[in-house]
């Protein structure tokens, strides 16, 4: 990874694999290359008037600001890197509802007018961005985080968060009302994760984790609406926006209370472990570069678009999911992926690996 030529696959390399300090000077430096490479730049190209509307698609698109903001953060650019970052963490900053949640400005269907309003996907969205971005200080995010934690809730699987309906146009997502939001529920546990002092109680957002986890171990009898856990859900699409293996762990690497200490349940750290190898398995070729399965349309230019040659960042970026969990490495290695079932029974059946 650090011979290739492209500089994000460098970067993440060094600071989320290798763990180099910021100021490392091959990290500055790769950072910088970052910084000067075309594709960086068509993707800062990319960035939105928040408040003209998502006229890009769903919460799981690309286009949708906060998903394109944390992909230039995986590639090494920072807020200070480009003025137009700052000025849509401002603009996202400036809606929010009177309950303190994070407000988008989108239409239900395509032939409705956009309104604002705050589903939990947006919320939790534009909270990880802005605690990410380094605003996690600021008063309004602070009040964010605060509605974030009241917003956690029991439902049927256990503490943590459903989906909540738009309070102006009534739509609500996928699931039953009293079912968690597997999606949602991933967002909230990589906000916490960054955010500085703890919102809330560490006890609580680890159980929150385990019914994150519950859900994969639950597959066969208790499939969330809409969120399978099949060969889809364990072939990452690129760029990485919504619910799947490497989404599951990207959040649940961040809390090592999972499988680390005497508290740790035997059953997560062998859900995780089952996790990563399906991860690799599904992602990783024999020589351990991934060549992207499955792409958004629009991305062709960038390695993780190409479907036929090992994408370095694509492969980094795995490479640094897997990284959070290398106490389970032994674990994974002796999981027999091709008898894990999947969601209702199913197969999953993994598709040979690309030579």
């Amino acid at each position: 990874m650090l011979e290739r030529a492209e500089p994000a696959a460098r970067w993440v390399t060094l600071t989320a694999v290798l763990n180099r300090p910021a100021d490392d000077p091959e990290v500055t430096a790769a950072h910088r290359a970052v910084v000067a490479d075309a594709p960086t730049r068509a993707l800062l190209d990319r960035i939105p008037d928040w408040t003209a509307g998502d006229k890009l698609g769903g919460h799981d698109s690309p286009g949708f600001a906060p998903n394109l903001l944390m992909m230039l953060f995986d590639h090494g650019v920072t807020p200070g890197d480009d003025p137009r970052i700052g000025r849509l963490l401002d603009q996202m900053l400036d809606h929010r509802d009177c309950e303190g949640r994070f407000e988008s400005y989108a239409a239900r269907r395509a032939s409705e007018a956009p309104v604002w309003g705050a589903l939990l996907c947006d919320s939790h969205a534009v909270l990880d961005v802005l605690v990410r971005a380094g605003r996690a200080a600021h008063p309004d995010v602070q009040a964010g985080l605060r509605r974030l934690a009241a917003d956690m809730t029991n439902t049927a699987q256990g503490r943590a968060w459903p989906c909540r309906p738009h309070p102006v146009t009534g739509f609500r997502g996928p699931g039953r009302r009293d079912d968690f939001c597997p999606q949602v529920t991933l967002e909230g546990l990589r906000v916490l994760a960054g955010a500085q002092p703890p919102f809330p109680q560490a006890e609580e957002v680890l159980a929150v984790a385990q019914v994150a986890l519950r859900a994969w171990r639950m597959r066969s009898t208790e499939k969330p609406y809409m969120f399978g856990h099949g060969t889809a859900f364990k072939t990452a699409k690129w760029p990485p926006t919504w619910y799947g293996a490497y989404a599951v762990l990207d959040a649940l690497g961040r809390y090592p209370a999972l499988w680390r200490g005497g508290q740790a349940d035997p059953a997560d750290r062998a859900s995780l472990a089952e996790l990563a190898a399906c991860l690799v398995r599904y992602n990783l070729s024999p020589d351990g570069t991934v060549t992207p399965r499955a792409a958004f349309r629009g991305f062709t230019s960038f390695s993780f678009g190409q479907k036929r040659t090992p994408s370095g960042f694509a492969t980094a970026r795995v490479l640094a999911v897997l990284h959070r969990l290398d106490e389970l490495a032994t674990d994974a290695a002796a999981v027999d992926v091709s008898a894990l079932g999947s969601s209702k029974g199913g197969l999953g059946t993994a598709r040979p690996p690309a030579c």
